[in-house]
């Protein structure tokens, strides 16, 4: 197909082409994994679009607040058959930082109706309401009767009748497709206009990059409410007419490769810190079965910095399993564009090009030097919704030299062998254990957790990337340690709970610490170089095993929860 062909007419060809065979695999964290066709997807999607066309939807904002799953995949293409513009979050969950960022996504974007299950419809439904959008519409996908139009569809379908006349929505390469809220503060989110020009650059781009086909399962855990995973490992298959393989999100490694070899997935790409825990406690546990990875042709190492060591470690310890030598490459995916996973060693992506530029000086950076990752290339986003005052330096950077119509990815990196590398953060997303976590996100709701924690900053031991550390000023500092221990674990717990991050450090300290009198709060930059250099003065420090620091404290017995804790007076 052409690039500047429609994305929806081509979904339905591929839908009909394929109608036999299977569209979905859904792997839930319990239970049998539920197997949809291809006609049996398109009809559930025609029914939901009949329901967006009575609902004028067409060219406005719809919100879809999902479990991963076949009800989802009909969500976004219903979404596409009906020309309206979908807009993804995370289902509703007990995390209240969740719940503001998918109301201000939803005041954002002025969402015209809602696309939800039936197991969230009340609580998303309570949410817009607090957020001041009581009146939306909301539809449970999964309680949708089919109509007499949908079941005359997959009749046809079913007998790939070409006669029966249905039709998507005539789009343009112009036209909105989706909007990208991956990153920033819960209370002011940023949309990436992704068009259906995007969309249809990076079909053909990941075609090319994965070498994936119609045989092809393409699969994985990635949120689907972010563009590797909607994208890469939803859209892109079903865009083949090949199967989507959609599994729990960040499962254990040994769930994630038992189900990669019990469901034959072919593609995957995960972050490097997932490879690196399966490398590490998986493969090769006496007494455990081998999974059958012989057909997995590509697994990409994208989302973090990639590190030779877990490359290494994990083709060497899956080589037993079956990896083919090569199967595992690194990537790039920036994060405001359609995700063309500029996968080293699988030749250039066409269109795609990313240089290393000084974020200072806009000079372009020779080799080996590090800087911001700057990207142009039809898969790129149009910029952001709403057009912030910031958008138009974001999507249209130019470089001292004159080159134009870029974006600053605000990932750092550098150009080694002739292809960028990414090392880091510039700005304050953090990337860890394959979450992205902001930064003003985490240090407010830990100032909101109770009294006796204060001011906190939450930092990677990388640039961005690596072991993440919490320091945390607290209010009891002259009185009794004992009860430091338990603040310790209420700080990881709430971190876990609200952004599903690990914490791998925490340090208590005394008030002051992070906030000098009449200054600004202290630098995350700033605290992370004191840290290294161990000159951070803590009441008491607990770090994961193995994990590597400055801080100049003899370690105690480890406690309860895997970490070891460190407690000393503290002289600052």
């Amino acid at each position: 197909m052409p690039l500047s062909a429609n994305l929806a007419d081509t979904l339905l060809a591929r839908a009909t082409r394929s109608a036999g065979d299977t569209a979905v695999i859904h792997q839930p964290a319990a239970g049998a994994a539920q197997w949809v066709l291809h006609h049996e997807l398109d009809h559930r999607a025609r029914a939901v679009t009949t329901w967006l066309r009575a609902h004028d939807a067409p060219g406005r904002r719809v919100l879809i607040a999902m479990d991963s799953g076949p009800h989802a995949a009909a969500a976004l293409l219903a979404c596409l058959y009906a020309g309206a513009v979908a807009v993804p979050v995370p289902a509703p969950s007990p995390s209240r930082t969740a719940a503001e960022r998918t109301a201000a996504i939803a005041r954002d974007a002025a969402v015209h109706l809602v696309l939800t299950e039936a197991a969230h419809a009340s609580e998303i439904s309570r949410q817009l309401t607090l957020a001041g959008r009581p009146r939306l519409t909301c539809l449970a996908v999964d309680c949708l009767p089919p109509t007499a139009d949908t079941r005359h569809a997959r009749r046809a379908s079913a007998h790939r009748d070409p006669r029966v006349a249905w039709q998507p929505a005539r789009t343009s390469p112009d036209t909105l497709a989706l909007l990208a809220y991956d990153s920033g503060p819960a209370t002011a989110p940023r949309g990436a206009r992704i068009t259906h020009g995007n969309l249809l650059a990076v079909m053909h781009a990941l075609r090319r990059t994965l070498g994936a086909g119609r045989t092809s399962r393409i699969g994985g855990w990635l949120p689907r409410h972010h563009t590797l995973g909607l994208i890469g490992q939803l859209l892109h298959p079903l865009w083949l007419g090949a199967t989507a393989v959609l599994l729990p999100p960040r499962p254990d490694p040994a769930e994630w490769l038992r189900a990669i070899s019990l469901h034959a997935v072919t593609e995957t790409v995960a972050p490097d810190s997932h490879f690196a825990r399966c490398a590490a406690r998986i493969l090769g546990e006496p007494g455990s079965p081998l999974p059958d990875l012989s057909r997995l042709r590509t697994a990409v190492n994208a989302g973090e910095p990639v590190s030779s060591a877990t490359m290494a470690a994990f083709t060497r310890r899956c080589a037993a399993a079956g990896l083919a030598p090569g199967a595992l490459v690194p990537g790039y995916a920036p994060a405001e564009a359609a995700p063309w996973l500029a996968a080293e060693g699988r030749g250039p992506v066409p269109g795609a090009e990313l240089r290393v530029v000084d974020p200072h000086t806009r000079v372009t950076l020779p080799d080996g030097e590090e800087g911001e990752v700057w990207a142009r290339g039809p898969a790129v986003a149009s910029g952001h919704w709403g057009n912030p005052p910031d958008a138009a330096d974001a999507f249209g950077a130019r470089t001292v030299e004159g080159a134009v119509g870029y974006l600053r990815t605000g990932d750092l990196g550098l150009v080694w062998n002739g292809e960028v590398r990414f090392t880091g953060r510039l700005h304050e997303t953090l990337l860890t254990g394959g979450v992205t976590l902001n930064t003003q996100d985490a240090e407010r709701e830990l100032l909101s957790c109770r009294r006796p924690l204060g001011t906190a900053r939450v930092f990677c031991t990388g640039p961005g990337t690596g072991h993440l550390v919490v320091v945390q000023e607290v209010r009891t500092a002259g009185g009794p340690r004992a009860g430091l221990p338990r603040l310790a674990e209420e700080v990881r717990a709430r971190i876990a709970t609200e952004f599903g991050a690990a914490v791998d450090g925490v340090l208590l300290v005394r008030p002051g610490t992070l906030r000098r009198a009449g200054s600004a709060k202290l630098a995350g930059s700033v605290l992370r170089e004191q840290f290294l250099r161990g000159e951070v003065r803590a009441l008491h420090a607990e770090f994961a095993p193995g994990m590597r620091t400055g801080y100049p404290v003899a370690p105690r017995p480890a406690t309860e929860g895997g970490l070891r804790a460190l407690s000393r007076s503290s002289t600052a």
